[in-house]
């Protein structure tokens, strides 16, 4: 998803035209089949996890602790997939799902979802279920635990990926399995794009496909900045990735540098807020927002390939913003979405691109095009 916070603020904050994502679901990832793992970039992760690279088997050991909300919400299964992403844009840190658990011959199912402390969990869980027009907001409990237990348990389950014959996902403290191939290292915290979430896997096959060698490619909300790297590594002269979430941000040139990918290569802008100009960095660092996306969000029909890995609500209603940053011809991936959802992207992007195709993997599905010659308002 390469987005969540982002999705919150884009429509509102930027002008026309501008550049808006998420990815912040940008943080949301699976870390394996069962359980299923959902999750967003978050302020209580990257600015405490090592970025130096190690082949320990050991997961990163975590400075000092902090507490966090963890919320058990019973659903009904069918409505499960979208109530966690709703929730990851009202305020979770990250969902998952056991489908093992003692009601799988039940109609319900349980997720757990992380709050930070402090969280409105309530506010957050009624706007997450008003926003999918369930009837009812569903039963919840909340327990409080450390931060330090969430990371390590999310480390533990989080193990080298192989996307394709050649190309590997690794955690930081991992060994890669292939040391000829390509390996991206990944130290993704709670960051969303891990590699093992069916959207990532989509956008890194269809990236695989798409990069020959000089390109310059956009990553419409980059999260951990693993297609930003991925496309690096694939040959790319440039990428751009772009977050509203400071920590994605920091967790994305972090995860560049354990590539050893440079910012001549790589160059990440933090989107505007309307409720903040500027940010903080872990080292203390303030840093004025405008300026990192004053030449980024002004370039329009510049990139060869760009792909948004966000969700509908936001693939639809920025369309125009997400497609004037593409070169006429380009190739344009949108991803984030469920299968059923395929009519309304389709739909809506129809009129930008031509040679539409999709690609599906257990409920989720990536759309692909290029981009018409002549596209009314470009």
């Amino acid at each position: 998803m390469s987005g969540g916070p982002l999705l919150k603020h884009l429509a509102s904050t930027l002008p026309s035209r501008a550049f808006t994502l998420t990815r912040s679901f940008p943080s949301r990832f699976f870390t394996t089949q069962k359980p299923r793992h959902l999750s967003r970039p978050n302020s209580l992760t990257a600015a405490y996890i090592s970025t130096s690279s190690s082949s320990s088997e050991t997961p990163l050991a975590q400075p000092f602790a902090l507490p966090f909300q963890s919320v058990n919400i019973r659903c009904q299964r069918h409505v499960s997939d979208m109530l966690q992403e709703a929730l990851l844009c009202f305020g979770a840190s990250s969902t998952s799902v056991d489908e093992d658990d003692d009601y799988e011959d039940s109609d319900e199912i349980c997720i757990t979802s992380i709050f930070p402390e402090g969280e409105d969990v309530n506010t957050c869980i009624s706007c997450a279920a008003d926003s999918i027009s369930l009837k009812e907001i569903p039963s919840y409990e909340v327990t409080i635990g450390e931060q330090y237990d969430w990371i390590k348990k999310t480390q533990e389950s989080f193990h080298p990926v192989e996307i394709t014959e050649g190309l590997w996902i690794v955690p930081a403290w991992k060994t890669p399995p292939d040391a000829q191939a390509t390996n991206i290292i990944l130290n993704p915290g709670l960051a969303f794009g891990t590699g093992e979430h069916p959207t990532t896997k989509l956008c890194l096959l269809l990236l695989h496909g798409l990069i020959k060698g000089g390109e310059q490619f956009l990553d419409y909300g980059t999260g951990s900045g693993i297609l930003a790297i991925a496309a690096v590594k694939f040959g790319a002269a440039l990428s751009v990735g772009i977050d509203i979430d400071p920590q994605a941000i920091t967790s994305a040139r972090q995860n560049a540098t354990l590539n050893n990918i440079g910012p001549e290569q790589m160059q990440l802008y933090l989107v505007p807020s309307e409720n903040c100009s500027t940010w903080t960095d872990p080292c203390g660092n303030v840093e004025e927002r405008s300026a990192f996306v004053a030449e980024a969000i002004s370039e329009t029909d510049n990139y060869d390939v760009l792909i948004a890995n966000i969700l509908l609500n936001p693939l639809m209603d920025l369309a125009d913003q997400i497609v004037s940053y593409a070169k006429p011809g380009a190739v344009i991936g949108l991803s984030g979405i469920l299968s059923e959802q395929l009519p309304y992207i389709i739909e809506r992007y129809s009129r930008f691109l031509e040679g539409v195709s999709t690609t599906e993997m257990d409920g989720w599905a990536c759309v692909h095009g290029r981009k018409k010659q002549n596209v009314a308002g470009n």
